[in-house]
């Protein structure tokens, strides 16, 4: 509508009201305002909308066809408004019907939301949870237009301008199978890099990581075997031959099937961070799905940081 823009919303107030009452009298009574404030008003809505849009009638006053056009429209709209300005109510998880969008690796998903699972189920049966392929070249549009409510990522590469909460600081181990006979205890750097290791490579096909980087600091290189993209099948390769991968502390301890040691060398280990953005920092039952993943792994809570 062109006169939008000339448009009071107190007068939209009026002429809903003025199309439900069909009557003057009424609709001030209604709208607590005197008989005279509600007739300029209706004055100045004729004149907006270029039409009468009541007239009298026998009993009251009729709306005009182009009234009979504007009241279901104008009655969701304004229904509608008065949902985004109310007050944000408390989140209920006992009777949420959410269905929540998170990115996760493989890796994320059994250090991060494994132990989430159970708490975020028996506090809120009815919703749901969707796990979606971490993309991080898409993290920022996806977080951006709401098409994922989390991203789950180390903290270096993560993009700028979005909310970011440390969830823990991760250390390398140096995993293979159960009865590994080079494993019976933690082995010299030679032992170590004449062994034949596994890699993850997210983008595939790589066979270079932060293991690789701090024995060149040193000036020696390990015997890297095979590169796969997730730690699913690594683990099924570790259990299965005499490979071995440094592993992510919290994927390798308890794994069935693994021996885990001390690596022979430090290699620097990274924050996980849980990441989102702006437009869902302050929803009631985003900031509870947060702090239900961050209790799960005895992360403070935000108000404490």
């Amino acid at each position: 509508m062109n006169n939008f823009s000339r448009i009071d919303l107190n007068l939209l107030v009026t002429l809903d009201v003025l199309l439900a009452e069909r009557n003057v009298t009424r609709a001030a009574e209604r709208l607590n305002l005197s008989q005279p404030s509600v007739s300029v008003q209706l004055a100045k809505l004729r004149e907006v909308f270029n039409d009468p849009l009541l007239v009298p009638a026998q009993r009251g006053m009729r709306p005009t066809a182009r009234a009979d056009e504007l009241c279901e429209p104008l009655r969701e709209a304004l229904e509608s408004l008065g949902r985004a300005v109310a007050p944000t109510q408390p989140f209920n998880p006992a009777q949420a019907t959410t269905t929540w969008r998170v990115a996760a690796a493989d890796y994320a998903e059994s250090a991060i939301l494994l132990p989430a699972l159970a708490g975020l189920r028996s506090e809120a049966p009815n919703t749901r949870l969707a796990v979606v392929e971490a993309v991080p070249s898409r993290m920022a549009r996806q977080l951006e237009q709401a098409e994922i409510d989390l991203f789950f990522h180390t903290s270096v590469g993560a993009p700028p301008g979005l909310h970011r909460r440390v969830l823990f600081h991760e250390r390398y181990v140096l995993a293979g199978r159960a009865g590994h006979p080079r494993l019976k205890r933690r082995p010299t750097l030679a032992q170590f890099c004449a062994l034949e290791h596994v890699v993850v490579s997210p983008g595939g096909g790589g066979f270079v990581g932060p293991t690789d980087e701090a024995l060149a600091q040193k000036g020696l290189a390990r015997r890297v075997a095979l590169s796969v993209p997730h730690f699913l099948f690594m683990m099924s390769v570790l259990a299965r031959t005499d490979m071995v991968a440094m592993l992510p502390e919290r994927l390798a301890r308890g794994a069935p099937g693994l021996r885990v040691v001390e690596a022979p060398l430090e290699v620097p280990g990274y924050e996980m961070a849980m990441l989102w953005h702006e437009r869902r920092h302050r929803d009631p039952g985003h900031r509870w799905l947060r702090e239900r993943i961050a209790a799960s792994l005895q992360v403070p809570s935000e108000a404490s940081r």
